[in-house]
């Protein structure tokens, strides 16, 4: 798949993801080469090819960095009206899911926009004792420099689906 031509499709299939699953999985290589996936909430695509997470509660992740900087980034958008939709049509009208492979970047301190970004998703839930707990201090990101992408294929049930 071209990333570049599909960017805007890609960023609509992972923001769909994301509100339907509030989170993606990124997987990495632990140091024996056994694989370790995290549920990361924070992933925000940028421009072309770059997107980026917020470090605050991985653990694994920062030491598999260490040895191995590759990621694979699935998102899987699970509204349950897309895949009953699909079912009774026989077809997605829409990527249910994509994978982005890529490369992270060393841990850097966020930008005032990318904590904006990062206020905008879940600023709703501000009030909250959760909120303060777990997302009142994100300060930290690592950016990913996506080098494929690569959609979900699901038989018939995505073969209608045009790429460019």
């Amino acid at each position: 798949m071209d990333m570049e031509k599909n960017w805007k499709l890609i960023k609509e299939t992972f923001n769909q993801a994301l509100e339907s699953s509030s989170h993606c999985a990124l997987a990495t290589v632990n140091e024996d080469g056994s694989p370790h996936v995290t549920p990361i909430g924070s992933v925000i695509l940028g421009k072309v090819g770059h997107g980026l997470y917020f470090e605050k509660f991985t653990t694994n992740m920062p030491n598999n960095f260490k040895h191995n900087k590759q990621v694979c980034v699935l998102a899987v958008n699970s509204s349950k009206w897309l895949w009953i939709k699909a079912i009774l049509l026989g077809r997605f009208s829409s990527p249910p899911a994509m994978r982005l492979v890529g490369k992270v970047g060393e841990p850097r301190a966020a930008t005032e926009h990318e904590v904006k970004l990062w206020q905008k998703r879940v600023g709703g839930a501000s009030w909250t004792k959760g909120y303060a707990l777990m997302w009142s201090e994100m300060s930290m990101v690592r950016d990913i420099y996506f080098t494929q992408a690569k959609p979900i294929h699901i038989g018939k049930m995505t073969a209608n689906i045009v790429y460019q």
